[in-house]
């Protein structure tokens, strides 16, 4: 029995995972993709013009990082809703303005007037109600040291060099973020609950999770 059929989770369900940077939203990307037989939509970390940059100049390049993904994301989004779903979608475009450039404007590293434009775009292109939002937004959580230890595992330069206090930084405001996230349904998942490299077989417990939230969802709808 494919698991598509052994849960009830609709064909055209579009879910995206959210959490800090290594955590492992690519792991459970491809894992949930491969147990529904949905695509994947996967953040395009290595064509992206502005990453190595910013990391070595967060002042100069972090509107154009911004900008960049949003128009990235904002394109990816509408390219999964004209396929009519089924897609797991590594990281949310909501995380970048609640995330990373109000941080960047609050540190100093993105200029207020830079900082308004790009928030003024966030909102005419994403909080409208015609955005198509994810039927499901799975957020992946765990302390900060296991996530600081999952960073250091994955081995990528522009990361090593980056300061720990800034990890911090993101950590506490990522915390902040999710308590207050309310634009789509959201499943909290800890990582101490799964090994999905060890242990392939734990993907169930996750579909039974995100099975029960989808329900909940929709009787929240009806009523």
């Amino acid at each position: 029995m494919k698991l598509i059929d052994k849960y009830n989770i609709p064909n055209d369900t579009i879910i995206t995972i959210g959490g800090m940077v290594g955590i492992g939203k690519s792991t459970i990307t491809n894992s949930l993709a491969d147990a529904l037989n949905f695509r994947t939509s996967l953040e395009k970390v290595d064509t992206n013009p502005y990453l190595d940059k910013f990391y070595h100049d967060f002042e100069r390049w972090s509107f154009h990082l911004q900008i960049y993904f949003l128009a990235e994301r904002f394109k990816e989004q509408k390219k999964i809703f004209q396929y009519g779903g089924g897609f797991i979608q590594d990281r949310s475009i909501y995380e970048d303005t609640g995330i990373f450039a109000k941080m960047h404007y609050e540190k100093g590293t993105m200029s207020p007037t830079d900082y308004e434009t790009y928030s003024s775009l966030f909102e005419a292109m994403v909080l409208t109600p015609f955005f198509p939002h994810p039927d499901l937004l799975i957020y992946l959580e765990g302390s900060f040291e296991q996530v600081l230890e999952r960073i250091q595992m994955r081995g990528r330069e522009m990361e090593q060099q980056t300061p720990i206090a800034y990890w911090e930084e993101m950590y506490a405001r990522y915390t902040e973020w999710i308590n207050n996230f309310n634009l789509c349904p959201v499943l909290r998942l800890s990582i101490e609950e799964y090994d999905l490299i060890n242990d392939p077989d734990s993907v169930e417990l996750i579909l039974e999770k995100i099975e029960k939230q989808l329900t909940i969802a929709r009787e929240a709808k009806v009523r």
